[in-house]
């Protein structure tokens, strides 16, 4: 009887911390910044945080980015920072890319970015259809949390793809600490993991970049319409 009802404690021990898991990330969540880009004044708000070459601009409706020469990637962060925080931007690879640069290119939104580029990073690829879940290091490595292919609601060139990353930290049972990362392409969940070494990023700012697996130089996106949340306090 002893045996069968440690079973049954650990069974109902898991389903607590199954629920408060998914509490967590089924909690309501509250809008904190909205950005349109369709004006000056909102695209002074974002700041450079990455790119060697990076060149903004040129469009009156949308954050228009083109990347030069011996660049690997651009990235960009909003006004808002912190650790518990959901993300999402629209975001289009667009045709004055060169074709050579096309396939390997990214569009990208990323959380608690930091020195050297250590981040949280949700990045799909419009021509491979691909989305993956990156944790980037201080020290340059790269951790692939979760690699999902042949995603439907991934764009090709000229169209919108819509990204949505959250990342907040488990506030109870025995996870308390990690950090649950749920990631979406427009309504289809791409990723979602928890990760026991939430500690090792220690940045808090949001933002969103592009770039290519090798030389992302000519890359040409765009991003509009990006939004800031937060869980609700109230509930």
């Amino acid at each position: 009887m002893r045996v069968r009802a440690t079973a049954l404690f650990a069974v109902a021990a898991a389903a607590a911390v199954a629920l408060a898991i998914a509490a967590t990330a089924a909690a309501s969540l509250i809008g904190i910044y909205r950005n349109n880009m369709e004006s000056e004044a909102q695209q002074s708000q974002i700041a450079k945080l990455s790119g060697e070459r990076c060149r903004r601009g040129g469009s009156s409706h949308t954050f228009r980015i083109v990347v030069g020469k011996r660049t690997r990637e651009c990235a960009y962060r909003t006004p808002v920072v912190g650790r518990d925080l959901e993300i999402a931007a629209v975001e289009r690879l667009l045709s004055g890319t060169p074709k050579a640069a096309r396939h390997k290119a990214f569009l990208a939104v990323n959380l608690r970015a930091g020195e050297a580029g250590a981040r949280y990073q949700l990045a799909v690829f419009p021509l491979q259809r691909k989305a993956q879940l990156r944790k980037v290091l201080s020290d340059g490595t790269v951790k692939y949390l979760h690699i999902e292919r042949n995603v439907k609601s991934v764009g090709g060139v000229n169209q919108p793809n819509v990204l949505r990353l959250r990342a907040f930290n488990i506030t109870e049972g025995p996870e308390k600490g990690e950090c649950r990362i749920v990631a979406f392409v427009a309504r289809e969940l791409v990723a979602d993991v928890t990760d026991p070494a939430a500690g090792e990023l220690q940045g808090r700012s949001s933002g969103f970049s592009v770039g290519a697996l090798a030389n992302a130089k000519g890359l040409v996106a765009s991003v509009d319409n990006v939004v800031i949340r937060v869980p609700n306090p109230f509930e």
